[in-house]
């Protein structure tokens, strides 16, 4: 009941007892008994069919709030949320991953404490905390291991650094996991087979199947930024050439706009890169928008390594939805429809059939949201003694 409530948002008393098959007396006694717990709460009334308007039953607020906290390579989101995944508290602010794990976490506990004043709540009260970061991880362990953009991490405990001041469960896990999961939700779990394209510094892919996200066996499932694209590309900070990452990703695609303005393709960027010293993804998409003919072609030419790549996963996995997010899908429409354009040519016509490709929804709190449901999940998973099988 409690996982129903959870993914509808809220049900009536008849549809919660209807969708876990219960009897309307045995469903009745299961609700009282939560609702003592301070487990569900009635949450306002539902618009009349005729009769008396049903109450909505609810997670309930008063049984504390959860933290999501989401860590970029160049930025850091933390939040506080209800179990319903109201957002209580949300602050996002510019970091840096080569600083270090400690630093980092000194700040990200700084603005949990903050957030937790702000709302009058404290540490106790907090039931769990998600943490999404940029890199490969552990899920069992909750431990990076090897991630290439977070050189210094991988003996770091995440869990150890919050459990001095948090006595809540800590789940960590690759941040476009979390993205997908956040997707996943704000989607009320309609979607069943699914991915989630975060590009970024890095390159990364969220994977939904079945309902589920899927980590493989060992976490690493979705590290989609070192599938190869051209054997005589560049070469990658994971020691191999050709990577995605290596060209399509923000620091690739700045390299690419400096070399076009240094070369007198642009005016527009060459100005801009007089004035600020170097050029941005963000200063890509603005002269793209505004038509600049080297900035359209470099737009194109990242859409299409990522189509490429992208169409060999679809063709591989047969989604129902692909979900671009990241900070580098701002640059805008030109991107999209470069990675439509090449996913549709080079995947099977099946495998395409049905495919939606479109930008991540309400992407700017899709990290924290599926920070604090995976957080939510396993603790629900944890409770009812289910195996996970590689999947959460």
């Amino acid at each position: 009941m409690l996982e129903r409530l959870f993914w509808s948002g809220g049900l009536s008393r008849g549809e919660l007892a209807s969708s876990v098959e219960f009897s309307k007396s045995k469903a009745n006694l299961v609700i009282a008994s939560l609702i003592g717990r301070e487990l569900i709460e009635e949450g306002g009334v539902q618009p009349s069919s005729g009769g008396r308007r049903p109450e909505v039953l609810r997670l309930s607020h008063r049984m504390g709030v959860l933290a999501g906290i989401d860590i970029g390579a160049t930025s850091v989101d933390v939040a506080l949320l209800a179990p319903d995944m109201t957002v209580l508290d949300h602050r996002s602010e510019p970091a840096d991953v080569r600083d270090g794990p400690a630093v980092l976490f000194a700040r990200v506990r700084d603005l949990l404490r903050e957030a937790r004043e702000r709302c009058g709540v404290g540490a106790a009260q907090v039931l769990g905390i998600g943490v999404g970061v940029p890199g490969p991880v552990a899920f069992d362990s909750g431990m990076l291991v090897n991630p290439p953009l977070l050189p210094g991490w991988e003996s770091f405990s995440i869990r150890d650094c919050l459990a001095e001041e948090y006595a809540a469960p800590v789940f960590v896990d690759n941040d476009v996991n979390i993205m997908a999961l956040g997707t996943h939700w704000r989607l009320r779990g309609q979607l069943q087979n699914f991915l989630v394209i975060k590009i970024g510094t890095g390159i990364g892919c969220g994977i939904i199947c079945h309902g589920m996200v899927y980590r493989g066996r060992d976490g690493s499932a979705g590290d989609v930024g070192h599938i190869c694209v051209d054997p005589q590309g560049p070469l990658c900070h994971c020691g191999n050439a050709g990577c995605v990452e290596a060209m399509a990703a923000g620091p690739a695609i700045a390299r690419m706009a400096e070399a076009a303005a240094r070369a007198g393709e642009s005016p527009r960027l060459m100005e801009v890169l007089e004035r600020n010293g170097a050029l941005t993804t963000v200063d890509l998409g603005n002269a793209s928008r505004a038509g600049d003919a080297a900035a359209n072609a470099i737009v194109q030419q990242a859409g299409a390594h990522i189509g490429r790549m992208l169409a060999a996963v679809v063709n591989f996995f047969n989604p129902s939805h692909i979900f671009i997010g990241g900070g580098v899908a701002r640059i805008g429409p030109l991107l999209l429809a470069s990675i439509r354009q090449s996913v549709y040519q080079r995947s099977l016509a099946l495998s395409t059939r049905h495919l939606d490709i479109q930008y991540v929804p309400e992407v700017e709190s899709a990290g924290v949201i599926g920070a604090a449901v995976m957080a939510v999940q396993e603790a629900m998973l944890a409770g009812t003694g289910r195996e996970r099988n590689g999947r959460s």
